[in-house]
């Protein structure tokens, strides 16, 4: 069933696959956070997602999705969203977004987490936990009978209360039996405004917050996207689901 503005009402019995999803994803992007060290390469980052997606026997999402090589985004420092893996090299004092997701029978399921290696500056290491903060932000709007902008509100005031800028250029969506579904999900926008919030909805909010502007430039790869100050960037999603009690985060 959708909504007089498209947006697909999940039922109950593909909630509980969303649900499942979720937590298998989860499950990948622990494992996964747990294996990241200095001196790896981005593309040995891709093939140890790949490794745990294969055992915990679900299809990569992103591989192949418009022609993007990699089962992971993999954003290092500058760099937003959409990395490709390849020869980089992380180091210590690195941060590192992995945005990753997964097709579990039929269903999509997608989050992000940045990482740091090793000791980071203080201020990148208040950049990611701003950003944390102001997804969890979002996500406590993510209620019935709010609007949509709510959520973008309150990821916009919350970052820039703290100095830092929120991308414009790309948003959060709603998510199902396609990886990407309406509605788009602005981080930043006026309260009050958009599609009245409903059960069912099952969204992925995910901020993606600048330590300078938040403009932003796409690399001569045509994926890779970068602050244009070159400054640090963070990025952290999760897949929810809007429940009659409240939010329900599916990829905790």
């Amino acid at each position: 069933m959708k909504t007089s503005q498209g947006i697909r009402i999940k039922q109950p019995n593909e909630v509980d696959i969303l649900r499942k999803a979720g937590k298998i994803l989860s499950s990948i992007v622990v494992q996964l956070q747990g294996s990241l060290t200095s001196g790896m390469s981005t593309k040995d980052i891709d093939l140890k997602a790949e490794e745990l997606i294969r055992q915990h026997k679900v299809a990569a999402a992103f591989k192949g999705y418009r022609g993007f090589p990699g089962v992971a985004c993999i954003s290092v420092n500058e760099a937003v969203v959409h990395g490709i893996p390849g020869p980089r090299v992380v180091k210590n004092g690195d941060i590192v977004s992995v945005d990753i997701g997964i097709i579990y029978e039929g269903y999509y399921s997608d989050t992000a987490v940045t990482v740091p290696i090793g000791n980071i500056p203080s201020e990148t290491q208040r950049l990611l936990d701003v950003t944390h903060a102001s997804l969890l932000r979002g996500i406590e709007q993510a209620r019935v009978g709010n609007r949509l902008s709510d959520i973008s509100f309150a990821v916009q005031s919350f970052v820039e209360m703290h100095g830092f800028s929120v991308v414009r250029d790309f948003v959060g969506h709603g998510i199902g039996k396609q990886l990407h579904e309406d509605p788009e999900i602005p981080n930043y926008g006026r309260p009050s405004e958009g599609p009245v919030l409903a059960e069912g909805m099952v969204f992925a909010i995910e901020p993606m917050v600048n330590m300078g502007t938040h403009r932003t430039k796409t690399l001569s790869d045509g994926w890779t996207v970068v602050t244009e100050d070159g400054k640090p960037s963070a990025h952290f999603e999760h897949t929810i689901v809007i429940t009659s009690k409240g939010p329900e985060i599916l990829t905790k």
